[in-house]
């Protein structure tokens, strides 16, 4: 497993003969000349430059204390999360896996060779603390993989935080601007390599994106919002990051929703192939998250519980119950990450975005277009929730309001595509159609707990443990569900009173 380190750096412009100001600023008791050293880095990509495109850089540095395999991958505004592993020939399974969404099927291969003179300071407070590093780096830079081997040549400033605050940054680049240095214009030392050697990258941002005009400006704007999400979230999510599977899977609905809303927008002989391989993606991640709202929710409810009702090991039980299910889903969604028709669907979704399958609606005003899939998806959702109200309870009730819950997020993620155009009232809309969503949410989880505590139960019994607690909590659910039920048609009627 690689390790990672958070890296918040500023670059500025230098030139060859550049000297550094005092770096004495607020909060550094001294600063520490570190000498010189010389660093080689091989920047690997596909041959299209789709890594370098989203800000992505992985290399094979020689030289310095850090050698090895590093993989940046951006974190926010000058901010990127690195993850370094031993050095070794080629790039290690365990970097390639957290590109395999950008690169998908396309081989890495260099690029790009660098080599720095570095000359370093650290800057340290009165106890010794390194709270930054300040690097003046003399950069050559050549291009592979091309008959001419073009190269190029800057110095420019690096600093780098280390154990200070964050406001130290800002300080040291005060220092750097008063002295005549300016911010780089580019992000990083490979983007500039690609810059000046002809190769720079087709960028997934080339800049501001333009103002939607119409109809379809605004649903591919959307579309193209998810898909970053999509991609981005899939590192996290094989690294086991907190909410990364939950909001993977959500991008993939809001996706295929909107695919479903907009079909007088995008033509469904293509969308609609894409709607079932997202469906399928979302269920495979929601095995993972289905699992984490099932065991949150049963442990809140557990320690909310009074200690003479809680009776047998229940925790270590709901625990191993956990452990058991985790282990099996987390093998599945690494599979489903790491195999073709996944990769195929991402394919097919960049080809989406680069050629989009417009209908002649697209080009007239989204207000119209766009308030007219908001109204009928929420006709839709009124027409579910008061058939699931009219159902007899149990079951059929149960089925039904889980429909209703379906209607009810794509009504919603509708208006979401809708409220860069209607403004306020789209976003009340969401608002209101969220609040509902949630509460046929909780019943469903209701539902969910209430299976999974007969289960329970019956293998305490099995185990010759007490089985009475898991009666308890079960009959605090179906108590739960009475109350969602009776809120539900006064946030039915806050849903459904649009405005277009």
């Amino acid at each position: 497993m690689a390790d990672m380190v958070r890296e918040v750096e500023r670059k500025y412009e230098a030139t060859d003969d550049t000297e550094l100001p005092d770096l004495h600023v607020k909060g550094v008791a001294t600063v520490t000349d570190r000498g010189h050293a010389t660093l080689r880095a091989v920047y690997w990509d596909t041959a299209d430059s789709r890594l370098a495109a989203d800000g992505v850089t992985l290399r094979r540095r020689t030289g310095g204390t850090h050698e090895g395999w590093h993989l940046k991958l951006p974190a926010g505004p000058h901010t990127r999360d690195e993850y370094r592993v031993p050095l070794a020939a080629s790039p290690p399974r365990t970097l390639t896996a957290l590109v395999r969404s950008r690169a998908r099927t396309e081989p890495l291969e260099p690029i790009v060779e660098l080599t720095s003179e570095r000359h370093t300071f650290h800057l340290q407070d009165a106890e010794g603390t390194l709270l930054a590093e300040v690097s003046r780096d003399t950069v050559t830079a050549t291009r592979l993989g091309t008959d001419d081997t073009p190269t190029a040549h800057w110095t420019e400033i690096e600093a780098e935080l280390a154990d200070g605050p964050p406001e130290l940054l800002e300080r040291v680049g005060k220092r750097l601007r008063k002295a005549g240095l300016r911010p780089s214009r580019a992000a990083s030392k490979l983007q500039r390599a690609l810059d000046e050697t002809g190769g720079t990258p087709p960028s997934s941002e080339p800049g501001p994106p333009p103002t939607p005009r119409n109809a379809g400006d605004h649903v591919l704007a959307y579309v193209r919002t998810q898909v970053r999400a999509l991609v981005a979230l899939d590192p996290a999510v094989r690294r086991n990051q907190p909410d990364s599977v939950h909001r993977m899977r959500v991008a993939t609905r809001r996706l295929r929703s909107c695919f479903r809303s907009h079909r007088a927008v995008l033509d469904r002989s293509t969308t609609d192939a894409l709607g079932e391989e997202l469906r399928w993606l979302a269920a495979e991640l929601g095995q993972d998250r289905d699992r984490e709202v099932l065991m949150d929710r049963l442990l809140d409810h557990l320690a909310h519980l009074p200690r003479p009702l809680r009776l047998g090991p229940v925790r270590t039980r709901l625990h191993t119950y956990d452990r058991a299910r985790r282990t099996r889903s987390r093998r599945s969604v690494t599979a489903v990450l790491d195999g073709r028709r996944y990769l195929a669907l991402l394919d097919a979704l960049a080809d989406l975005l680069a050629d989009p399958p417009l209908r002649p609606a697209a080009a007239k005003p989204a207000e119209r277009v766009l308030a007219r899939a908001v109204r009928r998806d929420t006709a839709r959702l009124d027409a579910r929730v008061r058939e699931a109200l009219a159902a007899p309870a149990g079951d059929a009730r149960d089925q039904a309001l889980h429909r209703a819950r379906k209607a009810a997020k794509r009504a919603r993620y509708a208006a979401e595509v809708a409220r860069p155009a209607l403004g306020k009232p789209a976003a009340k809309h969401v608002e209101r159609t969220t609040a509902l969503q949630r509460l046929l949410g909780d019943h469903h989880d209701g539902v969910v707990a209430r299976a999974a505590l007969r289960d329970l139960a019956q293998q305490a019994h099995d185990a010759g443990e007490h089985s009475f607690t898991y009666g308890v909590l079960y009959e605090q659910e179906r108590t739960l569900a009475q109350g969602y039920e009776r809120d539900l048609p006064a946030a039915r009627r806050a849903a459904t009173e649009h405005r277009f």
